[in-house]
C-alpha cells in the first residue's frame, strides 16, 4: 500500500490520509487504533469494498482497485460478526464455499475433511451451525475463510468472546496458518493479542500511520515507561522527601514519585475497631518508591542501593514494571473516549 488516501463526500477529512505500509508474505501484521482512526476503511480497500480516492494498494501481487476479482481471489475475511448460515451444517458451509469460489468437487470435500480437522470440528461436522457454541462459531468461520487457499487472511477481532481455552486454540491456528505462508492482517482492540501474535504492528489515528514496528520495539520506544518500585526502611528521623530528592538525581532516572501503602491510613472504619498506635519514632520508618528509568533496570540498582545505605537505609523490596503495547497506544493515541 501506498500513500492511500479515501475522502468520503461531505466530510471535513480524509479517512486514511495517505498511509503507506508493506507486509511481507508469511507475516501476522497487527492493524491497530481507536475507534474512527481509519482501520475499518484501510481493511475495507484492501479487501476491495471500498474505493480509495488516490495512491495503490496490492494485495497478493494484485492491484485491488484496477482488479478486483481477481484480488478477491486471493484473500479472504474474517469478520466480526459470525455471518455462517446457521441452517445448514459446518461441512455444508464449508462446501458451498469452497463451491462459490470454483473449488472442483473433489478438492472441496478434501478441505473440508482437512479444515473440520484442523479447528477441532470433525466430529460436529453434521451438526447445524445453530447448534454451535460462540467458541466453535468462531473457529468454523475461520476455517471456511480457508477453504479456497487465500494467500492473504483478514481477520477482525479473532478472539472476541472466546473462554481462554478457545482463544489459545484460535492463537495456534493462527501461527499455524503463518507457518504454511498465509499472509495475515489482524484488527483488534486487545492488545495482549497483538503483542502475542504480531510480527509487526501499525498504530493508526485519524487517517494517519503512527508507528510501525515490532511490538518489542514500540515498547523500547516508550521514553521513561520501564520503572522500578522500590520499598525502602529508612530512620524515622529522616525525610522522605530528601531521599525523593537524591533517588532523582541518579543517572538514568527520570521521574521518581511516592506510592502509597496498601494498607489505609485514618481513623478506621465507623464502629471498627481503633487504629493501631503509632509506631515509636525510634521504629524504622517505610517509603515506597516508583523510578520511572531512561537506563537499563540492572545497571541502577547498585548506585540506587549505594545511596540509600549511605543514608542508613536499605532496601526490604523490588520489583520491576516493563511497558506493554497499551502503553505504547495510550501514548500515541491518548485517553479521549471516542
Amino acid at each position: 500500500m501506498r500513500d492511500l488516501v479515501k475522502r468520503y463526500p461531505k466530510r471535513p477529512v480524509n479517512a486514511v490520509d495517505g498511509i503507506s505500509f508493506t507486509v511481507g508474505r508469511g507475516e501476522i501484521f497487527g492493524l491497530l487504533g481507536p475507534n474512527g482512526a481509519g482501520k475499518t476503511t484501510t481493511i475495507g480497500v484492501l479487501t476491495t469494498r471500498v474505493k480509495a480516492t488516490s495512491g495503490s494498494a496490492n494485495v497478493g501481487g494484485v492491484d485491488v482497485v484496477a482488479h478486483p476479482v481477481a484480488a478477491r481471489a486471493r484473500l479472504a475475511v474474517v469478520p466480526q460478526r459470525v455471518n455462517l448460515d446457521r441452517a445448514l451444517t459446518a461441512r455444508q458451509n464449508l462446501v458451498f464455499h469452497a463451491a462459490y469460489h470454483g473449488v472442483p468437487v473433489a478438492e472441496r470435500n478434501r478441505r473440508a475433511d482437512a479444515v473440520l480437522e484442523q479447528f477441532g470440528l470433525a466430529d460436529r461436522a453434521k451438526d447445524k451451525v445453530d447448534f454451535y457454541s460462540g467458541g466453535m462459531g468462531q473457529r468454523l468461520l475461520i476455517a471456511r475463510a480457508m477453504m479456497h487457499a487465500p494467500e492473504v487472511l483478514f481477520l477482525d477481532e479473532p478472539s472476541t468472546g472466546l473462554d481462554p481455552q478457545a482463544r489459545l486454540f484460535v492463537w495456534d491456528r493462527i501461527r499455524e496458518m503463518r507457518a504454511n505462508g498465509v499472509t495475515i492482517v489482524l484488527t483488534t482492540h486487545d492488545m495482549d493479542e497483538a503483542a502475542t501474535l504480531a510480527d509487526r504492528v501499525g498504530i493508526m489515528d485519524h487517517g494517519t500511520l503512527l508507528a510501525l514496528d515490532t511490538p518489542d520495539a514500540l515498547t523500547r520506544s516508550l521514553p521513561g515507561s520501564t520503572t522500578l518500585d522500590l520499598t525502602i526502611a529508612h530512620a524515622a528521623g529522616d525525610s522522605p522527601a530528601a531521599i525523593i530528592g537524591e533517588l532523582s538525581a541518579v543517572r538514568g532516572v527520570e521521574q521518581v514519585e511516592s506510592v502509597a501503602s496498601d494498607q489505609s491510613g485514618g481513623g478506621g472504619m465507623p464502629g471498627g475497631p481503633p487504629p493501631a498506635p503509632a509506631a515509636p519514632q525510634s521504629a524504622p520508618s517505610e517509603l515506597r518508591v516508583r523510578l520511572y528509568l531512561t537506563s537499563e533496570a540492572a545497571a541502577l540498582i547498585a548506585p540506587v542501593t549505594e545511596l540509600l545505605l549511605g543514608r542508613g537505609a536499605r532496601l526490604t523490596a523490588i520489583s520491576l514494571g516493563e511497558p506493554s503495547l497499551e502503553d505504547v497506544f495510550i501514548s500515541l493515541t491518548g485517553r479521549d473516549l471516542r
